[in-house]
């Protein structure tokens, strides 16, 4: 073998790794190990597992619009923490969006009665939404404005984690008989592999679709998934929302929209009415130059024109 073919593949390695080393931001500087692998990954994945397994729970007892709109507090949940945690800049009306956030948790909860199935639900929804706040918060944490690279380098990552260690859960959940199943030809193998299809899906959008496009549309997006659902499950499953969960499900939305709003949006509005403020005061300036010169046009149309004395 000569010499140029051996050293070509050790230029590609050298070239290679300083991008593989700027893409793993999550390990930091530390040499990689299996203590470090277990302790960066295994948080993200518990945490994104838990979001999943509760919000799967939650379906079991309540609509697919009240899980989804309970689901939106995780948005309220992650201003607090990163409010405590990180440090964020304190804004009012995102508190008011937290009250309201938990006013129609509450509200919700009380729609049956703070007792049976639904009751169980919904504190399973907002266990799902907890979870997914702390996953977020973490991730910024870690990673904070995260790069494409950055982004498919810790989904690789934590996808290889979820194939070592969290494919023995559904075992362990099976032989301790949390969860029972029947013969394999009876599981719906069809809406498995479509659910599973379908999360992946919208794991690499929530993931990637931050990077490449802007957060807000991830977030409308998933505040979308609440009238998708209602109508869903009006037309099909043929469901009558009550009032009081419809109130609620509204004052969530609200709230979750209020958070919405971009830290500048106080002086970015003050500046807008000002500018309003402004083009109102101008054009009324030339409403009234206007009116001057036709009243002027007018008078000498009628010959009233002050004529010299000889």
């Amino acid at each position: 073998m000569s010499p140029v073919i051996v050293w070509q593949p050790v230029l590609g390695v050298h070239r290679l790794l300083p991008e593989h080393r700027e893409c793993s931001k999550l390990f930091g500087e530390e040499r990689m190990s299996l203590k470090l692998f277990v302790k960066r990954t295994a948080p993200f994945s518990i945490l994104w597992t838990l979001t999943s397994y509760l919000y799967l729970l939650a379906l079991k007892k309540l609509t697919a619009t009240d899980v989804s709109a309970l689901y939106c507090c995780h948005k309220a949940f992650v201003f607090l923490l990163s409010w405590i945690v990180l440090k964020d800049r304190f804004m009012g009306v995102r508190i008011v969006a937290a009250i309201m956030a938990i006013t129609g948790i509450v509200m919700m909860a009380y729609a049956d009665g703070f007792h049976g199935d639904s009751f169980v639900g919904v504190a399973l929804a907002v266990g799902s939404a907890s979870t997914s706040a702390l996953y977020k918060v973490l991730f910024k944490m870690f990673l904070g404005s995260a790069s494409l690279g950055e982004v498919a380098h810790f989904l690789s990552t934590m996808g290889f984690f979820n194939l070592i260690f969290i494919s023995c859960v559904p075992v362990i959940l099976y032989f301790t008989k949390v969860e029972q199943w029947g013969s394999l030809s009876s599981l719906p193998w069809g809406y498995m592999c479509g659910l599973a299809g379908l999360w992946l899906v919208f794991n690499i959008l929530v993931h990637v679709g931050v990077v490449l496009t802007y957060p807000i549309l991830i977030s409308i997006g998933t505040l979308l998934s609440v009238p998708g659902n209602a109508a869903v499950d009006v037309l099909k499953h043929e469901v009558i929302f009550s009032a009081v969960r419809l109130a609620a499900t509204c004052i969530i939305c609200v709230g979750f929209l209020l958070l919405l709003l971009p830290e500048e949006w106080d002086s970015v509005t003050v500046r807008f009415l000002a500018t309003m403020a402004d083009k109102k005061s101008e054009d009324h300036g030339e409403e009234l130059t206007e009116s001057s010169i036709h009243t002027r046009s007018r008078s000498r149309a009628n010959g009233a024109i002050s004529l010299p004395l000889a």
